[in-house]
């Protein structure tokens, strides 16, 4: 049989190279076909390269350097099949190499609904995984899971032992060296790619800002009702970013300017609503995009959202999932943000910030009323959006959410 050649696959849109973040599986390790074998990081993603064979791996390119599409990168030979004894091998060294935690390995090794990469996570650190929550697919632990539980122990600073006497003033001035102070890391891909649209659009965009509050007593109420029905119908639950959406489509349809980008000289509108929808990550912002958004029901809304922020904490958003945006939206409120003024994800002329919920007093039909209150936020390019048509959008946002049975019916 011939050796199978692993080559870097097309990654999407505009997007020519990587670098390999890590390999997953080592040199001469026996490995499955669909198995994956590496991460690769991209200036707009990271995903998990999948074995094309069964057989024995030969590494070709080392973690950390760059590669490009078509590039080889590791052969499979399928002659030696035996992923039992490969099995075996991967957990005889995790052992050898962290003995005291023997019984987080077992663990992890005994449990079939862990990834190869978040095994190899759990035996590395010593972690027992039933200390953690999944938050993947039906509760599978997830690396972003594994991550979160990384830092949140390396942040927990044990309390001094009250035996230990606290240090004396220092009777003169101590110098300390600004090296041994701080710690030097390169930017990931990922990283670098932020910085530079972030700064982008600052110089090539004219961003201005508008806010209004949204009463969001009759969408809670709408969700309370059905929440049990449309689960058992769709198996997703009613979220309010999908209701956002739906409302934001139709604002849309009514300011166009908003779904539309400058082209040289030229202003370009989109026929269709391709929205994207900024999800934190581990390794940082990505905004997946929901494509002919203005296509979907409610339902079809949240099913979508739903896959592609797991997806997109999980790292198996492709670079062409990421492309395409009409117009975006981002949600602060979910890290408890009171107000912010999102930035433009360019060439997209808007993007809508939504926040936290929460009682305040509100004048109603001349009566105080505690009402949960949203502040929302329009962040948008001046250079085709007027303060006016921005206004109006962020008014018909405002209208849907505290009307929901007339966005539902589309009047």
């Amino acid at each position: 049989m011939s050796v199978i050649e692993i080559k870097i696959p097309t990654l999407g849109e505009s997007v020519s190279e990587g670098v390999i973040a890590s390999w997953l599986k080592a040199d001469g390790d026996v490995v499955i076909a669909e198995e994956n074998l590496l991460e690769l990081e991209t200036d707009k993603a990271v995903m998990e390269i999948p074995s094309e064979a069964t057989g024995q791996l030969q590494i070709l390119i080392q973690a950390g350097e760059t590669v490009e599409v078509g590039q080889l990168i590791a052969k499979i030979d399928p002659s030696v099949s035996a992923p039992v004894a490969s099995e075996a091998k991967v957990e005889a060294k995790s052992v050898e190499e962290a003995p005291a935690a023997s019984s987080a390995a077992d663990g992890a090794s005994d449990s079939s609904t862990l990834s190869p990469a978040v095994r190899k996570m759990v035996v590395e650190n010593s972690i027992d995984p039933n200390q953690i929550t999944g938050t993947g697919k039906d509760g599978r632990l997830t690396k972003a899971d594994v991550m979160q539980f990384l830092e949140a122990r390396t942040t927990s600073v044990p309390e001094a032992p009250k035996s230990v006497a606290a240090p004396k003033p220092a009777s003169k001035p101590v110098t300390v060296s600004s090296e041994s102070e701080t710690e030097r890391k390169p930017m990931s891909a990922i990283r670098q790619r932020i910085a530079e649209r972030l700064v982008e659009v600052q110089n090539n965009a004219a961003i201005l800002t508008t806010f209004n509050d949204i009463d969001m007593s009759a969408v809670m109420s709408l969700r309370k009702k059905y929440k049990e029905k449309f689960i058992e119908k769709y198996g997703v639950k009613l979220g309010f970013m999908s209701l956002f959406s739906k409302a934001v489509v139709q604002a849309l349809e009514e300011i166009p300017q908003l779904n539309a980008r400058i082209d040289g000289t030229d202003m370009i509108f989109h026929k269709h609503v391709h929205l994207g929808m900024a999800v934190s990550t581990a390794r940082g912002l990505m905004v997946p995009v929901v494509k002919y958004a203005d296509q979907m029901s409610i339902a079809e809304l949240e099913q979508a959202i739903g896959d592609m922020a797991a997806r997109g904490r999980d790292g198996k958003i492709m670079p062409d999932e990421l492309s395409g945006g009409t117009f975006s939206i981002t949600n602060g409120g979910v890290f408890g943000s009171m107000l912010s003024t999102p930035i433009l994800n360019p060439p997209q002329s808007g993007i809508l910030g939504m926040h936290r919920i929460e009682d305040r007093p509100v004048a109603i039909n001349g009566q105080v009323e505690i009402r949960p209150m949203m502040y929302v936020a329009l962040s948008y390019d001046h250079r085709v959006v007027d303060g006016k048509e921005a206004v109006t959008f962020l008014v018909r946002v405002k209208q849907c959410l505290e009307d929901p049975e007339r966005m539902l019916l589309d009047i």
